[in-house]
Protein backbone atom coordinates (compact mmCIF):
# COMPACT_ATOMS: atom_id res chain seq x y z
CA UNK A 1 0.00 0.00 0.00
CA UNK A 2 2.62 2.23 0.93
CA UNK A 3 4.70 1.90 -2.63
CA UNK A 4 1.23 2.63 -4.46
CA UNK A 5 1.10 5.61 -2.72
CA UNK A 6 4.65 6.45 -3.42
CA UNK A 7 4.17 6.50 -6.85
CA UNK A 8 0.79 7.93 -7.05
CA UNK A 9 2.36 11.07 -5.20
CA UNK A 10 5.66 10.94 -7.41
CA UNK A 11 3.48 10.55 -10.90
CA UNK A 12 1.49 13.31 -9.68
CA UNK A 13 4.48 15.72 -8.76
CA UNK A 14 5.68 14.98 -12.63
CA UNK A 15 2.34 16.19 -14.20
CA UNK A 16 2.53 19.07 -12.07
CA UNK A 17 5.97 19.90 -13.28
CA UNK A 18 5.54 19.35 -16.84
CA UNK A 19 2.80 21.84 -16.79
CA UNK A 20 4.43 25.15 -18.00
CA UNK A 21 3.30 28.50 -16.92
CA UNK A 22 2.13 30.82 -19.47
CA UNK A 23 2.57 35.02 -18.78
CA UNK A 24 0.90 38.10 -19.96
CA UNK A 25 1.40 41.66 -19.56
CA UNK A 26 -0.81 44.53 -19.64
CA UNK A 27 0.21 47.86 -19.11
CA UNK A 28 -1.12 51.09 -17.77
CA UNK A 29 0.21 54.40 -18.65
CA UNK A 30 -1.46 57.66 -17.06
CA UNK A 31 -0.62 61.07 -18.11
CA UNK A 32 1.07 62.94 -15.89
CA UNK A 33 0.89 66.35 -18.22
CA UNK A 34 -0.69 69.85 -16.82
CA UNK A 35 -4.07 70.86 -17.79
CA UNK A 36 -5.01 67.50 -18.88
CA UNK A 37 -3.29 67.43 -22.57
CA UNK A 38 -1.75 64.08 -21.55
CA UNK A 39 -3.59 60.70 -22.80
CA UNK A 40 -3.90 57.63 -20.22
CA UNK A 41 -4.62 54.02 -21.64
CA UNK A 42 -4.50 50.50 -20.69
CA UNK A 43 -2.73 48.35 -23.04
CA UNK A 44 -3.21 45.10 -23.63
CA UNK A 45 -1.70 43.10 -27.03
CA UNK A 46 -3.65 40.67 -28.46
CA UNK A 47 -1.08 38.67 -30.52
CA UNK A 48 2.15 37.11 -29.17
CA UNK A 49 5.43 37.61 -30.71
CA UNK A 50 8.81 35.25 -30.25
CA UNK A 51 11.12 37.84 -29.03
CA UNK A 52 13.67 35.15 -30.77
CA UNK A 53 13.11 36.79 -33.84
CA UNK A 54 14.57 40.06 -33.23
CA UNK A 55 17.38 39.24 -31.14
CA UNK A 56 20.76 39.19 -32.84
CA UNK A 57 24.31 37.73 -31.55
CA UNK A 58 27.13 39.79 -31.04
CA UNK A 59 30.48 37.89 -30.10
CA UNK A 60 33.77 39.45 -30.81
CA UNK A 61 34.52 37.06 -33.45
CA UNK A 62 30.94 37.08 -34.98
CA UNK A 63 29.03 40.37 -35.66
CA UNK A 64 25.75 38.47 -36.56
CA UNK A 65 22.53 40.84 -36.85
CA UNK A 66 19.37 39.90 -37.01
CA UNK A 67 18.11 41.37 -40.60
CA UNK A 68 13.89 42.21 -39.20
CA UNK A 69 12.17 45.49 -39.72
CA UNK A 70 11.63 47.14 -36.38
CA UNK A 71 8.01 47.62 -38.54
CA UNK A 72 7.80 43.68 -37.85
CA UNK A 73 7.98 43.91 -34.23
CA UNK A 74 4.71 46.26 -33.86
CA UNK A 75 1.86 44.69 -32.47
CA UNK A 76 -1.35 45.30 -34.86
CA UNK A 77 -3.44 43.66 -32.78
CA UNK A 78 -4.41 45.17 -29.28
CA UNK A 79 -6.84 46.67 -26.77
CA UNK A 80 -7.15 50.48 -26.02
CA UNK A 81 -8.94 51.19 -22.85
CA UNK A 82 -9.28 54.86 -22.21
CA UNK A 83 -8.00 56.19 -18.83
CA UNK A 84 -8.52 59.95 -17.49
CA UNK A 85 -5.37 62.06 -17.12
CA UNK A 86 -4.59 62.59 -13.30
CA UNK A 87 -4.56 66.60 -14.02
CA UNK A 88 -6.73 69.01 -15.83
CA UNK A 89 -6.97 72.59 -16.02
CA UNK A 90 -7.45 72.88 -12.14
CA UNK A 91 -4.75 70.61 -11.03
CA UNK A 92 -4.79 66.83 -9.92
CA UNK A 93 -8.06 65.21 -9.62
CA UNK A 94 -8.31 62.64 -7.43
CA UNK A 95 -11.82 62.03 -9.14
CA UNK A 96 -10.03 61.05 -11.80
CA UNK A 97 -7.64 59.13 -10.17
CA UNK A 98 -10.31 56.75 -8.37
CA UNK A 99 -11.96 56.31 -11.86
CA UNK A 100 -8.99 54.98 -12.98
CA UNK A 101 -8.68 52.59 -10.25
CA UNK A 102 -12.66 51.56 -10.49
CA UNK A 103 -11.57 50.56 -14.37
CA UNK A 104 -7.81 48.61 -13.28
CA UNK A 105 -9.95 47.20 -10.54
CA UNK A 106 -12.16 45.84 -13.11
CA UNK A 107 -9.66 44.65 -15.61
CA UNK A 108 -7.60 42.63 -12.73
CA UNK A 109 -10.85 41.05 -11.85
CA UNK A 110 -11.68 40.27 -15.22
CA UNK A 111 -8.31 38.46 -15.64
CA UNK A 112 -8.48 36.66 -12.59
CA UNK A 113 -12.22 35.22 -13.73
CA UNK A 114 -10.95 34.13 -16.72
CA UNK A 115 -8.38 32.02 -15.09
CA UNK A 116 -4.88 34.58 -14.95
CA UNK A 117 -3.54 35.44 -11.15
CA UNK A 118 -1.89 38.58 -10.69
CA UNK A 119 1.46 37.79 -9.63
CA UNK A 120 3.59 41.08 -10.01
CA UNK A 121 3.41 44.54 -10.34
CA UNK A 122 5.80 47.14 -11.50
CA UNK A 123 5.81 50.98 -12.14
CA UNK A 124 7.78 53.87 -13.02
CA UNK A 125 7.45 57.69 -13.72
CA UNK A 126 8.76 59.33 -16.40
CA UNK A 127 9.31 63.43 -16.33
CA UNK A 128 11.04 65.75 -17.89
CA UNK A 129 12.23 67.09 -15.05
CA UNK A 130 13.77 70.16 -16.37
CA UNK A 131 12.32 74.23 -16.27
CA UNK A 132 8.71 73.81 -16.80
CA UNK A 133 8.40 70.21 -16.59
CA UNK A 134 5.84 69.96 -19.05
CA UNK A 135 5.73 66.08 -20.07
CA UNK A 136 5.61 62.79 -18.15
CA UNK A 137 4.19 59.17 -17.68
CA UNK A 138 3.19 57.03 -15.02
CA UNK A 139 3.16 53.36 -15.73
CA UNK A 140 2.26 50.00 -14.30
CA UNK A 141 2.87 46.52 -15.87
CA UNK A 142 0.51 44.27 -14.45
CA UNK A 143 2.12 40.50 -14.85
CA UNK A 144 -0.28 37.80 -14.95
CA UNK A 145 0.59 34.05 -15.14
CA UNK A 146 -1.93 30.77 -15.70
Amino acid sequence: MKKIFFIAVIALAAVFETNAQQYKVITSVESIVPNGLGRSRIVNALEDKDYREYTSVQTEEDNTRNKSKRGEIRVKNFEETKLLNFYNIGGIRFQNIAANDALLTSMINDMIANGWELAFVTSAVESEGGKGDGKGIFITRYIFRK
